[in-house]
């Protein structure tokens, strides 16, 4: 697989790592010392404390786009990841491949199983029984579930205003 790499991302991972690190730290916090000395000699004005204001929001702004690039670079490479380790180990549900890809109920309904399978284990090391092993998890009861409350709440929607429907479509 040829690595593609473009000038914003290579720019945002090498601003991300040397942002990171202490010596950039302690520039900024240099910086802002040098600023503070030099209140006095500008008798503490207006434009002096507007520098310090404009360069901070300046590079606030500019940091929550890279920080953000950083983030949802690494959040997709461990998705793949975990995508990967599901699709390689023998018995796992496939259909967890996409859960980011779930919607908030089903997420939610899909936790509650998982929940139930820990709060079972953890009876059972309680009793002086073992919590290992694969218990078997109705996942396609998930998908079921949420079909079926789609159609009632599509029925639902047939009969409200069309504002309503948009509302409820986002």
């Amino acid at each position: 697989m040829k690595k593609r790499v473009s000038w914003f991302n290579r720019f945002a991972k090498g601003a991300a790592r040397a942002t990171g690190r202490p010596m950039t730290f302690a520039l900024a916090a240099l910086v802002i010392l040098v600023w503070g000395i030099t209140g006095p000699i500008f008798k503490f004005s207006d434009t002096w404390q507007l520098v310090i204001n404009t360069g901070t929001t300046i590079v606030t702004f500019l940091m929550v786009f890279l920080i953000q690039n950083t983030q949802n670079r690494d959040s997709d490479a461990i998705q793949l990841k975990l995508d990967e380790l599901i699709r390689a180990t023998k018995g796992a549900h496939t259909v967890l491949l996409d859960l980011e890809e779930m919607d908030d109920e089903d997420l939610l309904r899909l936790r509650e199983l998982y929940e139930e399978i820990a709060s079972r284990s953890r009876k059972a090391i309680e009793i002086g029984k073992d919590d290992t092993g694969t218990p078997f998890v109705h996942i396609e009861s998930i998908q079921a579930n949420h079909d079926e409350e789609g159609s009632k709440v599509s029925k639902k929607e047939s009969s409200a205003p069309h504002h309503a429907k948009k509302r409820a479509s986002r």
